[in-house]
């Protein structure tokens, strides 16, 4: 393991930013990882996983980490399930590819997310219907400051949309290591429900989905939408959807009753962020180097050599227009650092 001195971080995250690390070094082993994190007790750590959820506004005053851990293990299984257990440091989509080659069915419809395995329990990523809480069973942890390793079951981890407890409760305090999922082997539960994906099969002729064709859906529908961060710097979705009270949805609706939502429980009603900001009239704007992609709303993007401090000015004043405009605050869902 070789630790570098002002090494650039451009080619470790999917915006594309020039940012400098202190020191870098990347582990490959959980052996590894342990011997960095005793080694450089005294040292401030930054943990990079895929570098697909942060927007970089500076320089990193630290040694930065880059879990590198690869694997994928089948652990146990019956006639109707199957428990896999996949390193931190596997790229995500090619471990979702890898579960419908193998005819493991729960995650197909998170196809194409970007970012590493590592990270998907800490973001509770989803998409078109599914969230990782619904396969995930437990991950590996190790304590940074004592490299005690720990196990967080599917409750310890507090999974809410896109919250977990590794962003709140033990935020920087535990670095992931492997996470186990139990997926479907027959009877797969074939999650259509979105219109998008519906429309998408229709076109194709497609009336009795395969998990395969569920995932080549997804796939074509985020291509359309979202650019390929290698092509085009971005993080994917920039904003979190907004989850609004109905009795304060409803005053908004009002005034807006075109406005798009979805219910979510008997209380909440959750609008679409890029709806909000399309209307706000921020699709397909630039300035400079940074934008808003003209496809996908809800996608920040870098055109080139946009600094981090660009791009966030840019979402904020995104935020500030839609709270302006509709009186609905959106969030940030990237990191920013």
């Amino acid at each position: 393991m070789e630790i570098q001195s002002n090494f650039s971080l451009k080619n470790y995250n999917t915006f594309g930013i020039e940012a400098k690390a202190r020191q870098f070094v990347a582990v490959h082993t959980v052996a590894e990882l342990k011997t960095i994190l005793e080694e450089n007790k005294d040292e401030q750590k930054f943990i990079l996983g895929g570098g697909s959820n942060m927007l970089l506004t500076k320089d990193i005053d630290a040694l930065v980490v880059h879990i590198d851990l690869k694997g994928k293990t089948i652990l146990k299984e019956d006639d109707d399930f199957v428990w896999v257990e996949s390193q931190a440091g596997e790229t995500w989509h090619d471990f979702v590819l890898w579960t419908i080659d193998n005819n493991f069915g729960g995650l197909e419809n998170m196809s194409l997310i970007p970012g590493n395995v590592g990270t998907t329990p800490v973001q509770n990523i989803g998409a078109y219907g599914t969230e990782i809480k619904d396969t995930f069973v437990s991950c590996e942890a190790i304590n940074i400051a004592t490299q005690e390793m720990k196990t967080f079951t599917n409750t310890d981890c507090k999974f809410g949309y896109r919250e977990s407890v590794f962003k709140n409760e033990v935020k920087d305090q535990y670095i992931i290591t492997s996470v186990i999922y139990k997926l479907t082997k027959r009877n797969h539960k074939i999650n259509i429900s979105y219109g998008d994906i519906t429309a998408e099969l229709a076109k194709n002729n497609i009336t009795a989905p395969t998990l395969k064709d569920v995932s080549n859906a997804v796939i074509a529908i985020r291509q359309s939408k979202l650019p390929d961060p290698k092509e085009l710097g971005n993080s994917g979705s920039f904003f979190k959807n907004p989850i609004l009270l109905k009795s304060d949805f409803e005053k908004i609706h009002q005034k807006f009753p075109e406005m798009k939502y979805y219910e979510v429980s008997e209380t909440e009603v959750k609008v679409p962020a890029g709806w909000l900001i399309e209307q706000a009239g921020f699709k397909g704007k630039r300035f400079g180097d940074a934008g808003i992609h003209k496809n996908q709303a809800l996608v920040l993007v870098n055109y080139g050599n946009a600094t981090g401090q660009e791009i966030l000015a840019v979402s904020k004043d995104v935020q500030k227009t839609v709270f302006d405009t509709f009186g609905i605050q959106i969030e940030a869902e990237v990191n920013v650092i």
